[in-house]
């Protein structure tokens, strides 16, 4: 048996600070996720990517009400979801600024299924169908459907841990 945490002298109450704090220490995998507005495309740097369910294919990603790309995800049928290489930190850093050009120089994209933006030179994307856009918090949990993809690139993973982006080490 091992000995549990004295939680009456470590207890804190909940707050966004503590949450940071804990998930500050949570490797998380970077995915750079994509859609269509009516006045061009939006995305943004999320690490809040999990794989759902298997039958059917689905995935889930968290998104702020208060990002500049949530007008155009919460209207959407479909986004791209990108799987970001150690080679790619400096556009996750793009996708991740507030008031930056995402789709301009350098960033190379082409125009994929159903409109949706594709970034060249990701390990792998998707495009996928949003099923629902669950409130929670200050954000919105979307469940979409995995329609079509490619997991053809190559290299190692991009990782977001200790507030930056890194590669894995051996």
């Amino acid at each position: 048996m091992t000995a549990s945490p004295d939680l009456g002298t470590h207890r804190r109450l909940a707050s966004p600070d503590l949450l940071r704090s804990v998930f500050r220490r949570h490797a998380a995998g970077v995915a750079v996720i994509t859609a269509r507005s009516r006045t061009g495309p939006v995305g943004f740097t999320a690490t809040s990517l999990t794989s759902v369910s298997a039958e059917p294919p689905m995935i889930s990603f968290g998104v702020g009400t208060g990002a500049s790309s949530w007008p155009a995800i919460s209207t959407t049928d479909h986004v791209g979801v990108h799987i970001l290489g150690e080679h790619q930190q400096e556009l996750a850093t793009t996708f991740a600024r507030s008031g930056a050009d995402r789709f301009g120089a350098p960033t190379l994209w082409r125009e994929g299924p159903e409109g949706i933006p594709v970034l060249d030179g990701v390990l792998a994307w998707m495009v996928c169908r949003i099923a629902a856009r669950v409130p929670a918090g200050d954000h919105r949990l979307v469940l979409a459907e995995v329609v079509l993809g490619d997991s053809s690139g190559t290299g190692r993973p991009l990782v977001y841990h200790q507030g930056s982006f890194g590669g894995l080490r051996d």
